[in-house]
């Protein structure tokens, strides 16, 4: 039997005895050394933990009782005493960053703000970092007053038809340039600034074209008309106490719709014929009166010689006519004072040549100068 039960004997492996760790004992009582910080604690549970300095935060802003449901705030959210500071401090700080960030504005070197109180307007600020009642006391609208801001008319790629002064119709493209010149006035005037100055400006483009001719929208007349329209649409802002100023307006483009290209084309080059046949008429007046100006001071000439010698200037001048008239004659007129004829060398007399001999004579030339048939090649 002692020998069975030394097989049958438990091994030390399965033995009810806890081995030592490298704490110590089991953890059964507490002389065995060293706790296991891992085993279960004397007397079956784990000590309650320690609250933090959080937890202990949380239960005075809970108020006593701290709970799940004792005298807590609404929702989870802290009540009494203590929650009524925390509350305090929370909205302190609120309005503390709200003043800084409604009270101080930065402005830009080109910019300018205008500052209302209540809606009322109350100044201007400079550039620079300034300082104003906190919002809703204050508001400060912040404008650019050196940018150059540019409306195109038309806007994209339709047509701008406009009536000119005599007639007819022009497609027209241009831009203008403004700026702000009185920030007060631009902001409390003008509700829609860029629609105003459009509205303004196309208005007076129209009625400075409506006054010129289509010669000069198209040609050289498109500075004087840039400046009116500048100048007109300056006017017009004024009146309305805008603010705004305006810096110029440039034409890009003056010319004929193009469903009408041809026939402006054609009543163009009529124009310039017509003037060109004008012209020449001028010329050839000129010339003619030129002509007849210098016959005017030739017989000026005559006269002061006819007033010297009468006599002898009528008898050259008689003389001067029929030579002029008989010289394609053949007659010889000659006077016999006396009853006397002198001795004519007739013979020796110049005469004229036959008309008919004339147009007879290079035909025998003609004939000569030709190759006779037959003749040696």
């Amino acid at each position: 039997m002692t020998i069975f039960s030394r097989w049958f004997r438990r091994p030390d492996i399965l033995a009810t005895e806890t081995p030592k760790g490298p704490w110590g004992g089991s953890g059964d009582d507490g002389n065995s050394g060293p706790r296991n910080p891992w085993a279960q604690p004397p007397g079956g549970r784990k000590p309650a933990a320690k609250p933090t300095a959080l937890d202990e935060f949380l239960r005075k802003a809970r108020g006593s009782g701290g709970g799940g449901g004792g005298t807590g705030g609404f929702g989870g959210l802290p009540s009494g005493a203590n929650a009524r500071a925390l509350w305090a401090i929370g909205v302190a700080i609120i309005a503390v960053v709200w003043i800084l960030f409604t009270s101080v504005h930065q402005i830009g070197p080109q910019q300018r703000g205008v500052v209302t109180y209540f809606g009322k307007y109350a100044g201007t600020l400079d550039p620079g970092l300034r300082l104003t009642m906190p919002a809703p006391i204050a508001d400060v609208t912040v404008v650019d007053v050196q940018k150059i801001r540019t409306d195109n008319f038309p806007v994209g790629d339709g047509e701008n038809l406009t009536l000119t002064g005599d007639q007819n119709i022009i497609d027209l493209a241009y831009s203008v340039r403004w700026d702000i010149a009185d920030p007060r006035d631009y902001v409390f005037q003008l509700a829609e600034p860029n629609d105003t100055v459009r509205a303004a400006a196309e208005s007076a483009m129209r009625a400075v074209v409506a006054t010129t001719t289509l010669d000069q929208a198209i040609g050289t007349g498109r500075t004087v008309i840039e400046q009116r329209v500048a100048d007109l649409t300056q006017q017009i802002l004024n009146d309305y106490k805008s603010g705004v100023r305006i810096q110029g307006v440039a034409i890009k483009q003056a010319a004929a719709p193009a469903r009408i290209v041809e026939d402006f084309n054609a009543v163009t080059a009529a124009q310039q014929e017509a003037i060109a046949n004008l012209n020449q008429s001028r010329s050839y007046a000129q010339q003619v009166v030129a002509r007849a100006q210098g016959e005017a001071a030739s017989f000026d000439k005559v006269y002061e010689q006819y007033k010297l010698a009468p006599e002898v200037t009528r008898r050259r001048m008689y003389y001067e006519t029929m030579e002029a008239v008989l010289a394609k004659s053949d007659k010889t007129i000659v006077e016999t004072p006396g009853g006397v004829v002198p001795y004519l060398p007739l013979s020796n007399a110049k005469r004229l040549p036959n008309p008919e001999a004339v147009q007879s004579t290079p035909a025998p030339a003609a004939a000569a100068a030709a190759p006779q048939p037959g003749a040696a090649q």
